[in-house]
């Protein structure tokens, strides 16, 4: 009887009434039996086999109404399918800081393997909205455009690293117009980029003010996030012989000034992220805030089990009668 529900449970409660039933038949059939007191029972035999069968008619009978107290119940079993239809969408773009500062270890193990981790946790948190990537030093690029496909944007978040592709530098100008650029022709009822950085506008052709002149303009909201601890951390300031990064401490700069900004002309927020788990609250926040409307159909789908017990009661009853009309017919 596992997942089967009972549209009628009340009829349970003629389950009740069974005791009843068996005292009833007790003592009729007390009634029904004769009584003869003698000093001995030698000159008896003992009582026949099917003398002693006879109250197994009872008990079919029994049988045979609590099957029909539990098809009375309705026995059924659901499917239920669930299929969602967006009714308010959110395009969302993230662009990523790639410069070499990123490598910082600050954060564990480093800005932006912590980044990548958090980011990817908040892809799969937006099952419903399209996601794209854009990644930014001194240039930016789009890695990933805006898409439904969160296979593909996970595969392109965990493929960000530092490399010499775009020139080291930060070009906050540069990644989010590269950004507002993947969004400006989007439908979506909301469309939103989130901009990380963990230095100062120093490359790119791009003021980071026109950027977000223009992200206003066509009514994109940008969330800036500066990443990266208040006071000193470790740098990567050069490459060793065998190519690894030597590292020192230095004096962590954002502008945050400008990033918060950004964020207030265009309708979004700042926010900055001095620990792995600052970051995860501040992107676990942006999903609240950036809500999708989705409406739910749910199908039922019933399946009866009734039918199996009424021809359970009914053979049973068969059973009953027969036996009354032919093995018991001399004791009835």
């Amino acid at each position: 009887m596992k997942d089967v529900t009972f549209l009628n449970p009340q009829f349970f409660w003629l389950f009740a009434l069974m005791p009843l039933a068996l005292g009833w038949y007790i003592w009729k059939f007390k009634q029904q039996a004769a009584t003869l007191k003698i000093s001995s029972l030698k000159g008896f035999g003992k009582p026949s086999l099917l003398a002693r069968l006879k109250p197994i008619l009872f008990v079919i009978r029994l049988l045979a109404l609590s099957a029909l107290i539990v098809a009375m119940a309705r026995p059924r079993t659901v499917d239920v399918s669930n299929k969602t239809k967006t009714t308010k969408g959110v395009d969302i773009v993230i662009a990523v800081d790639v410069s070499g500062s990123m490598l910082a270890k600050d954060l564990k193990p480093n800005r932006m393997e912590a980044l990548k981790r958090v980011a990817a946790n908040f892809v799969d948190k937006r099952p419903n909205d399209r996601i794209g990537l854009v990644v930014y030093a001194a240039e930016a690029y789009t890695k990933t455009p805006v898409t439904s496909d969160k296979a593909i944007v996970l595969d392109a978040i965990n493929s960000i690293k530092y490399d010499n592709t775009l020139q080291d530098g930060t070009g906050i100008g540069m990644g989010l117009t590269t950004a507002v650029n993947r969004l400006k022709d989007s439908k979506a009822k909301s469309k939103v980029i989130i901009l990380l950085t963990d230095g100062v506008n120093n490359s790119g052709f791009i003021e980071p003010e026109t950027a977000s002149d223009i992200a206003e303009q066509y009514g994109i909201k940008v969330y800036t996030i500066g990443i990266g601890t208040n006071g000193m951390a470790e740098f990567p300031y050069a490459i060793a012989p065998n190519g690894k990064f030597l590292f020192r401490m230095m004096q962590v700069e954002i502008d945050e000034k400008l990033m918060q900004s950004i964020a207030r002309k265009t309708g979004g927020k700042y926010f900055r992220a001095t620990s792995n788990n600052k970051l995860q609250q501040i992107y676990n926040e942006i999903n609240k805030l950036e809500t999708t409307e989705i409406q739910e159909l749910r199908f039922y789908d019933y399946d009866e089990k009734y039918r199996s017990w009424v021809c359970a009661a009914g053979l049973l009853l068969l059973l009953e009668f027969g036996l009354r009309q032919t093995v018991f017919r001399s004791f009835i």
